[in-house]
Parts: structure tokens; sequence; C-alpha cells
């Protein structure tokens, strides 16, 4: 097959290359426990949550560790490449979320733009997971016009009917 001969390879190289230009805190790992099945993960690692939970009547806490997400390049058995994303999490905080599919590939169609891509795809993931909160309060703070029947549509469901209403 040609993930043993080419691919995997390639796609480590890639990655590998991407860590040392850009000094990401990540590193490749190789999983290759499960025949015709092998995966290519660039793994963004572990680190504190800042969140810690107390033991009761007593001064220890068990602080959580949050997972910083991955990108999987996974051989599947009928030769192509499925790419994921691996969401961010916090152990022991709710349910991590199942890895999403991002994308199947055929071995030529893995190059270096299309792992770019998926790189940049998981940097977006990422941002967005650590920034969740921010743009949540932009939205509830957005201009909200006086008055009544603003963005309602008429029971005849014409728009022109509301612009005159208003007029």
């Amino acid at each position: 097959m040609q993930w043993h001969s080419k691919t995997k390879g390639f796609i480590i190289q890639q990655l590998i290359g991407v860590i040392e230009q850009t000094g990401l805190k990540a590193k490749v790992i190789e999983k290759s426990t499960i025949e015709n099945l092998e995966s290519v993960v660039l793994d963004l690692g572990r680190s504190s949550s800042g969140i810690g939970e107390s033991f009761e009547n007593t001064d220890f806490k068990n602080f959580m560790v949050k997972n910083n997400g991955a990108l999987i390049f996974q051989q599947l058995f009928n030769g192509k490449i499925m790419v994921m994303l691996a969401s961010p999490h916090i152990e022991g905080y709710g349910e991590p979320k199942s890895p999403q599919g991002r994308e199947i590939l055929r071995p030529e169609e893995v190059t270096e733009e299309s792992i770019q891509k998926n790189i940049e795809s998981l940097l977006d993931l990422l941002i967005k997971w650590e920034d969740y909160d921010d743009d949540l309060s932009k939205v509830k703070n957005a201009f909200q016009p006086i008055g009544f029947k603003h963005g309602t549509v008429p029971e005849n469901g014409d728009d022109e009917e509301v612009d005159e209403q208003n007029n």
C-alpha cells in the first residue's frame, strides 16, 4: 500500500517541518497498533486548565488537565486517508467530543497544501474554543432598535408590509 511506502512518511515529514518552522508546542505521534488502520497525529499536548476542584475539609485540590486538541491522519481500509480534528477539552469536566471528520483524501491528494489547510483548521478550532465566551457577549450586546415589530414577518409573509408599517 502507498500508506507505508510514501504517504505516512510524507505526512510525518510535513508535520515535523511545521513544528520546527513555527515553534508550535506539539509532537507527531505514529499509531500503528491496528494493521491497515494506522494513523499519524499532530498532538498539541496537555496543559493545566487552571481549574482546580477542592476536596472537602482539606487544603488539597485536584487540578484538571486540558487536552489541547489534535489533527489526525488515519489510514482507511480502502487505502484512502481520513483527516479528523480532535477538539480541545478539559479532563473531568464534561465529555470530550468525538473527533470530527474533515475530509477523506486519496494518497495523491495528500499534499503540503492540504496538510497546511488542516493545520490551520485545527488552530482555528483551538482559538474558537479558547475564545468562546468573548463571542457570546458581543452578540448579546448588539444594537437593538427601539419599537415594535422589528424583525417580524407579517402573517401574509410579505416583507414589504413590515417596511411600510415601520415608516
